[in-house]
């Protein structure tokens, strides 16, 4: 698929057929993940990947059965795979204690950075694993964990330094979507949201 029609054609899928993805595919999938860039070449990103039981695991953690008879999406718990991208904010402040690096102040701690890059790297690494999913035929959904994340983080090891800065659902798409409420307000026109010279 050419590279613009990746980009016009992914959409967050919420509804998915059972059927089980070859973990080659995933592994592609997540290899072009880690092709974007990353502050200071620091590598803070990192991608905890449910399959199977694991999957089932994820949503008795976040999504009580008595929640489940009035979830909107339930095609969404069909989907075989979810990714947790996570940003490493203690890779960041050691990378930025480097010597090539030790000028900037960063590497004083994770308050020292007025924009957490450990979260703005994990963030492009998200939207390429999207668009590397769409690319294979995919389906894909980006989902926030809010108050789960305690929960999850602790359930799935992940340290404390490190947080999930979402879920990504993975799998074949049904042909049934429905989309959520939000995706029928439009986009706004590129006029209303490109500011040149100045605001």
């Amino acid at each position: 698929m050419e590279f613009e029609q990746v980009v016009r054609s992914r959409r967050m899928v919420r509804n998915y057929l059972p059927d089980p993805v070859e973990p080659a595919i995933i592994d592609g999938l997540l290899e072009l993940a880690t092709k974007g860039p990353s502050a200071g070449n620091t590598w803070g990103t990192h991608f905890v990947v449910l399959e199977g039981e694991q999957v089932a695991r994820y949503w008795d953690l976040t999504l009580e059965s008595e929640k489940r008879e009035t979830f909107p999406w339930p095609g969404l718990l069909h989907a075989p795979v979810i990714v947790l991208p996570c940003g490493d904010a203690a890779a960041y402040v050691t990378r930025y204690s480097e010597p090539d690096k030790r000028r900037t102040g960063l590497g004083d701690g994770a308050d020292a950075w007025s924009i957490p890059y450990w979260h703005v790297d994990t963030a492009m690494a998200t939207m390429t694993l999207l668009h590397a999913a769409t690319d294979a035929g995919l389906g894909a959904l980006f989902f926030g964990v809010f108050d789960h994340e305690p929960v999850v983080c602790d359930a799935l090891g992940i340290p404390a330094a490190v947080r999930p800065i979402g879920a990504v659902a993975i799998g074949w798409p049904s042909n049934t979507d429905r989309m959520s409420k939000s995706a029928r307000r439009g986009r706004p026109s590129v006029s209303d949201i490109v500011h040149r010279g100045q605001w």
